[in-house]
């Protein structure tokens, strides 16, 4: 990897090679001793200090939250379909704790945004498209300072690749959490259902994601999965419908991705849905650090000392630390 330290003025005067001397990173062995140590949590509630707001977006109002100090480096945490900001409960004190301004939104449709969606743009459309998300996201980053350490989750990844291509001076750095790996049908890459994924349209593929979601195929805890479900009952299932035809068409942003001279990380459990030989290929591909983590699909939920304490290494190279 380039190390892009330098490359670009820190905000505030505050950028330093010497800061993670400040705030020393847990070793790999500490952040996973933490991660093992988890316990079964009440998925609803934030740490003490953390911010609920909305932001007044294109699709309509985003439920969002926030935490640190006002000043500090941002960090913008995006979840993927099906998903919410409290998908990053365990990661936020973290970033905190180093000295981050940390964010998270739901998407348009989803969970406590439930109430954004289409028919709210100027003029009205039908379906949650990619330019609805795309505007959403550019109207979070523009309520604070920029440029940001931005996570895309899953479909987010994709998200955020593509608000990084069309406005890169808003990122400080780009981690990609479980992010489809592959342009184009994405879910051809999938271990298993990959070669039968032609066969269902989208509606029915979200169908039958939200059915082993809701069964608990993962055997996630009964804290996550009640926490789950819940999210289910208010989440619009158009707008996952819509999303998971947007993942059958990825658009293929390799190339441009690499040429944005920021530090990348792709970041992914061993027993991801895509192979981690795909996930190591895109890596290469973008030019980003690869980072496996000794689980699922959802490192920030089962690893997030040690998916955070990579970010932080991320942000030490970027230039724009605490």
């Amino acid at each position: 990897m380039v190390d892009f330290r330098g490359r670009r003025r820190p905000p505030r005067g505050r950028a330093a090679p010497d800061a993670a001397a400040a705030h020393p990173t847990p070793a790999p062995d500490e952040a996973r001793a933490l991660d093992e140590a988890i316990g079964d949590i009440d998925w609803h509630v934030f740490a003490p200090g953390t911010e609920r707001t909305t932001v007044d977006a294109p699709s309509g109002p985003l439920a969002h939250v926030a935490a640190g100090p006002a000043d500090g480096p941002r960090v913008l945490l995006i979840p993927g379909a099906t998903g919410s900001k409290e998908d990053f409960v365990l990661m936020m004190p973290v970033f905190v704790a180093a000295g981050y301004r940390v964010e998270s939104y739901d998407l348009a449709g989803q969970y406590e945004s439930d109430g954004a969606g289409p028919e709210h743009l100027v003029p009205p459309r039908e379906r949650y498209d990619e330019q609805l998300f795309l505007d959403d996201l550019f109207a979070v980053l523009g309520r604070g300072s920029a440029p940001a350490h931005v996570l895309g989750y899953s479909f987010a990844g994709t998200l955020a690749q593509l608000a990084m291509v069309s406005r890169p001076e808003l990122f400080a750095s780009l981690t990609l959490l479980s992010a489809p790996p592959e342009p184009g049908q994405a879910f051809h890459g999938v271990k298993i259902i990959g070669p039968v994924s032609d066969l269902a349209p989208a509606k029915v593929g979200a169908g039958l994601m939200i059915w082993g979601i809701r069964r608990n195929f993962n055997r996630v805890r009964p804290g996550r999965i009640a926490f789950v479900r819940e999210r289910f009952a208010r989440t619009r299932r158009a707008s996952v419908d819509d999303i998971i035809g947007l993942m059958m068409e990825t658009p293929d942003l390799r190339e441009a991705v690499r040429a944005v001279p920021v530090p990348k990380l792709v970041a992914v459990g061993e027993h991801d849905l895509w192979p981690i030989e795909s996930h190591a290929a895109f890596a290469t591909a973008i030019g980003a650090d690869l980072a496996v983590y000794p689980t699922g699909h959802s490192p920030c939920e089962t690893t997030p000392h040690q998916l955070t304490r990579d970010m932080l290494a991320l942000f030490v190279r970027s230039g724009y630390t605490a």
